[in-house]
């Protein structure tokens, strides 16, 4: 690896059309510790190599000779070129490429507090199993599965980033799993029930152990799609993980007689879509199927007014239709430059904010707030 680092060096180096002594300055490193660095008598430092991976426009991982490209992507995914996949892949692979920079920094993601269940090959009818036991270690930990806010819950607990990233129509979500990074990645949308249940669905797909780096969601809801073994799994594990049996049985009477209203409080209740409702109702006995078909028909929005509860949905739309980075990956990322082991530069380009504003907004000074004492005059 120290062989090929160097190589990637002097490639830099040659193509800056710096002399060594010149690169080395420019990258902040002393003339004689680049020389023995390429000579393999020293080895970089993690922050020699963010100085250096800055002035070439490289990343620390591909001077470590890491990867060109993402991992193997999953054969049901039809084309990685179609317009929403290819746009979903290369924000997932930007994402996992900042975690593989950080973990060589000594940042590893953290694993969370709710373990993995190892469960590889699942049959597609024991996805409501595997997400019974999730649900009992979530509860254990302190979670709530139930939270409308499912992101901040997966990233919590389960040490899983989750980005909302705005890309063309064409591609869900997609799951990432490497060595270094376990990401789960959902498009921005005006269906918030739908994005949610794409989140819970790409967290099955990674808590069930699917055997790719990279599994990828055109659409959740195709009925094609959902024959696949891997992709029957992941849709019963999110519904059984949004609407856990036990929760359902405690607000639902035993005598199956839910009312309309009800059921549109209970939709907004639980935030998930009405025919998710009804159709996960209907499986564990706990409306008929009259119910159910009447029920389905339902709109969340026709839910939402119908309890008075219109307003909440049109902010938790307007949630839903916002991007958002990993916190814990942004949270790294800052701290692996307080630490001193990188630059400010892998922060801003991860925030999408040029590097010289970024620093001028940090190294300036606030100025004083209404409640704080007046400055000295000097003359």
């Amino acid at each position: 690896m120290a062989d090929s680092t160097a190589t990637r060096v002097r490639a830099l180096i040659e193509s800056s059309g710096l002399t060594q002594s010149a690169f080395a300055a420019r990258a902040g490193l002393d003339a004689s510790k680049m020389s023995k660095s390429l000579s393999g008598v020293r080895r970089f430092t993690s922050l020699d190599l963010a100085h250096i991976a800055e002035l070439g426009d490289v990343t620390v991982d591909w001077l470590l000779g890491g990867r060109a490209g993402p991992p193997a992507v999953a054969a049901r995914a039809e084309s990685v070129h179609d317009g929403g996949v290819e746009a979903g892949v290369r924000e997932a692979t930007r994402l996992a490429q900042a975690r593989e920079d950080l973990a060589f920094l000594g940042y590893e993601q953290a694993s969370g507090a709710v373990r993995s269940v190892d469960a590889p090959g699942l049959p597609a009818d024991n996805g409501a199993r595997l997400a019974a036991q999730v649900v009992g270690e979530l509860r254990k930990a302190g979670g709530d599965p139930l939270a409308r806010d499912l992101a901040s819950v997966v990233e919590h607990y389960f040490g899983i980033d989750v980005a909302v990233s705005m890309i063309p129509a064409g591609c869900d979500g997609l799951a990432w799993h490497d060595k270094h990074t376990r990401l789960i990645l959902v498009a921005t949308s005006e269906y918030p029930t739908r994005q949610r249940f794409t989140v819970a669905h790409e967290l099955g797909h990674l808590l069930a152990g699917d055997d790719q780096g990279l599994s990828i969601d055109k659409d959740v809801m195709d009925p094609e799609r959902r024959r696949h073994p891997s992709e029957a799994t992941a849709n019963a594990f999110a519904a059984a993980f949004l609407l856990p049996e036990d929760a359902l049985r405690a607000a639902v009477p035993s005598d199956g007689g839910l009312s309309v209203d009800d059921f549109a409080a209970l939709v907004m209740r639980l935030s998930v879509s009405p025919s998710t409702l009804a159709y996960r109702l209907h499986a564990l006995g706990l409306i008929a199927t009259p119910l159910r078909e009447e029920f389905r028909t339902l709109t969340t929005a026709a839910c939402a007014f119908r309890v008075g509860r219109s307003g909440e949905f049109a902010d938790w739309i307007e949630s839903s239709r916002r991007s958002r980075l990993p916190a814990a990956l942004v949270r790294d990322t800052f701290t692996a430059y307080l630490d001193g082991k990188a630059t400010l530069r892998p922060f801003a380009n991860l925030v999408g904010v040029d590097v010289d504003i970024l620093r001028r907004a940090l190294e300036t000074p606030a100025e004083p707030g209404a409640g704080d004492p007046e400055p000295e005059f000097v003359p």
